[in-house]
């Protein structure tokens, strides 16, 4: 079962023309889409399937500047405040709570790594610090597994993602943004060499700038205008408790698992040491670009050939804008749960902490993630489609910077100063 989503009542009809098309009705598209409502510039947001279906609602809901690269951390900090603001922006409870995050080391090996990151980060100012054995047990109690010591943030949160992009949603249709679901934008269309529309399965939107959102989508929509952007997907499994009382309100990291409370009162658990990786043809045309983070990594990956494999081969990866798209076949991605994935978080945390022995789980559900090669997301224009900017590549923590990421794209889009610098989230860095 996925995680419900709270609903919106959206348009059924497209307009002709519009300022700015955002595809994609994630958190991103729709911070973007929110921001430039608010600086007056009409903006549609154009879904496939339904609003915030796919990762924007299934991910852990942390909001943290944490083991994030240190080029990364202006965004994360920039969003910490957006955060802050943002049930008082769009006038409903988002679920945020600066309640702070803790990562956990097993051994001196681990703890170095949290001990380099710390240092990456020392000339950031930030209110991260390495906590003991005894300060750990003293922010959550109740452990009986000896730890060798971590990092925790106080200023580091957690929001709530089947509330964060639907409220986010009606405030900026409140402003005047026009979103419509169950509509797949096919292709771009363009005149005297750059972006002119978008054209649906409900006909064309006339548009002077097109903001691409689409989460692990993008690849496949820019891959059929000839325009290489390199992602590859990982899946990772998640569950939620019932509500009980639980050690702290601090979200914790451990090798092999990590939990959140969550705004019912239960917790948001996963098996942090393990992801899904099934294979695509896409692994072959581009896993030489991912061979670092394979070394770093490979004993976290649960790498599979599956049903996977071939459902994505016989999806198109070139079609007219006459026909029907890939878009249209799927509207949701929906990965299988890895119920033994689950099962072992579960084993795990109970070990450290036995009040999580005997829980019953209320959710548990899969999310699709589109990494890209150095992890961090591309934010910024297409130089080959003038016009064009996308948003997407998140890697997995997109959600946490989702306000300030959507107000990037949005900067650009209307040439306003950036909310932080755009340079690590160049497009052009991937250039062969």
């Amino acid at each position: 079962m996925v995680p419900p989503v709270t609903p919106v009542q959206t348009a059924t009809r497209l307009p002709e023309k519009t300022t700015v098309v955002v595809i994609g009705g994630g958190i991103v598209g729709l911070c973007a889409a929110l921001t430039l409502a608010e600086r007056q510039i009409p903006v549609v947001v154009i879904e496939k399937g339904h609003l915030a279906a796919e990762q924007s609602s299934r991910n852990l809901g942390w909001v943290r500047k944490t083991s994030r690269l240190a080029e990364d951390v202006p965004l994360a900090r920039a969003a910490d405040k957006l955060w802050a603001q943002m049930s008082a922006r769009v006038g409903s409870d988002v679920g945020y709570r600066q309640a702070g995050i803790m990562f956990i080391a097993r051994n001196e090996a681990q703890l170095a790594q949290h001990e380099q990151w710390l240092a990456s980060v020392a000339h950031l100012g930030l209110d991260s610090q390495l906590l003991s054995t005894r300060q750990i047990g003293d922010h959550v109690p109740g452990g009986v597994e000896k730890w060798a010591g971590g990092v925790y943030t106080p200023s580091d949160g957690r929001a709530e993602p089947t509330l964060a992009a639907s409220a986010i949603a009606k405030a900026a249709m409140a402003k005047g943004v026009v979103i419509v679901e169950n509509c797949a934008v096919r292709a771009l269309a363009t005149s005297a060499g750059r972006v002119s529309g978008v054209v649906t399965e409900q006909g064309e939107v006339q548009c002077d700038q097109v903001l691409l959102a689409g989460g692990l989508w993008s690849r496949r929509f820019l891959g059929n205008h000839g325009i290489a952007l390199p992602t590859l997907p990982l899946i990772c499994s998640v569950l939620r408790t019932k509500p009980m009382d639980g050690p702290t309100d601090i979200a914790v990291g451990a090798p092999d698992f990590s939990f959140r409370r969550h705004q019912d009162g239960g917790f948001v658990i996963t098996q942090r040491g393990a992801l899904d990786a099934p294979l695509s043809l896409d692994h072959l045309l581009l896993g030489h670009r991912y061979l670092p983070q394979l070394r770093a990594a490979r004993g976290n990956l649960r790498i599979s050939l599956g049903r996977h494999f071939f459902h994505d081969l016989a999806l198109k990866r070139r079609w007219r804008s006459n026909q029907l798209s890939p878009f249209e076949q799927i509207r949701t991605m929906d990965p299988p749960v890895n119920h033994q994935l689950n099962q072992d978080a579960l084993a795990n945390l109970s070990a450290a902490w036995p009040v999580f022995r005997d829980v019953q789980v209320a959710w548990s559900w899969a999310g699709m993630i589109d990494v890209t090669p150095d992890s961090n997301p591309v934010i910024g224009p297409v130089s080959q489609l003038p016009g064009l900017t996308v948003a997407t590549g998140f890697s997995g923590h997109g959600f946490g910077t989702s306000p300030a990421a959507g107000q990037l794209a949005a900067d650009l889009i209307s040439n306003t100063t950036p909310v932080v610098d755009p340079a690590p989230y160049q497009f052009s860095r991937f250039a062969a």
